[in-house]
This record gives C-alpha cells, sequence and structure tokens, in this order.
C-alpha cells in the first residue's frame, strides 16, 4: 500500500513537473517554424547556392546571422512582407530563393514553358519532313555504280565471299 502511494506521488510529481516543459515550448515553437518557413524563401548569402533554412556549411556564419535576423523578426511579430523587404533592402534581389511572380521576373517563369514549346513544334517539323521523304528503293547494281564498282567485280567479290564463308 505505500509502495503504491510512493509511485503514485513519484508519477504524479513527474508530470507536474514536466507540464511546464510541454505547454511553454508551444509558442517559441510555433515561432520558429513560421520563422524557418519563410527562410525557406531566402537564398543563403554565403555563396553556396542554397536556401537559407537548408543551408549545410559547417560554421556558416553568414547563415547564422541571416536566421538569427529572420527569428528576431518574427518574435517582433513582423510580417512576411516586412521580412521580405528587409533582406530584399539589405541584400538585393538576389536573396530570393526563388524570381518573384511580377515583372520581369515572369520571364523566367515562362521561358521554360517557351522553351518546351518551341522543341516540341521542332521535333515534329523535322519528323514530318523525314515522313514526306520519298523512300529510295536500294538497288545493288545502282549502289555499286554509285561508288564506281562494277557489276563484274561486284560479282567477284560475293563469290569470294562465298567461298570463304563455305565449311
Amino acid at each position: 500500500m505505500i509502495k503504491g502511494r510512493v509511485v503514485f506521488l513519484a508519477t504524479l510529481l513527474c508530470v507536474t513537473g514536466s507540464l511546464p516543459m510541454l505547454v511553454a515550448p508551444l509558442p517559441a515553437q510555433q515561432s520558429s517554424d513560421r520563422a524557418h518557413q519563410i527562410a525557406g524563401k531566402f537564398m543563403c548569402m554565403c555563396n553556396c547556392n542554397q536556401v537559407l533554412s537548408q543551408c549545410n556549411h559547417v560554421g556558416c556564419t553568414t547563415s547564422t546571422a541571416m536566421l538569427k535576423e529572420v527569428d528576431q523578426a518574427v518574435a517582433r511579430g513582423d510580417s512576411e512582407d516586412v521580412i521580405t523587404q528587409a533582406f530584399v533592402q539589405e541584400f538585393g534581389t538576389k536573396v530570393y530563393a526563388e524570381p518573384p511572380h511580377s515583372g520581369f521576373s515572369l520571364v523566367a517563369w515562362s521561358m521554360p514553358a517557351v522553351y518546351l514549346a518551341v522543341g516540341l513544334v521542332l521535333v515534329l517539323f523535322v519528323i514530318s519532313r523525314w515522313r514526306k521523304r520519298p523512300a529510295h528503293a536500294v538497288n545493288t547494281d545502282a549502289a555499286a555504280n554509285n561508288r564506281g564498282i562494277s557489276s563484274e567485280m561486284l560479282e567477284r567479290a560475293r563469290l569470294r565471299a562465298a567461298r570463304e564463308t563455305q565449311d
């Protein structure tokens, strides 16, 4: 009976002791997730050509500083647009992981589709030209004459090949 009470009290103490740890990180975790999501829209400026939230350089001070800046902005309650504008002012438009869907950047979004369409038209054009080309009947004497081989030499070569391949 005493052992049961001790186990119950120990369990109750563990649960109540860990309850603040379970509840407190929730807002911080949500803030961190939002910061991670926003950081995924930027490039790391250490010239590694990786997304900021995925920069895997050991000891990369650039990504650490940029992530800290995003975390601080999220903690202040800044909107995503305000954070984006701050990074664009600091680093220029090369900070974008993907170009914005407006202005001249629309060219970057539309060119793959244009290249695909032009390539498809080109392939269809070449195939249609190949199909319209007349099929030439293969005449061995005509082919031999085009190469300067007389029919007697061709016949001798055939007879010699037949003799050499006979077993």
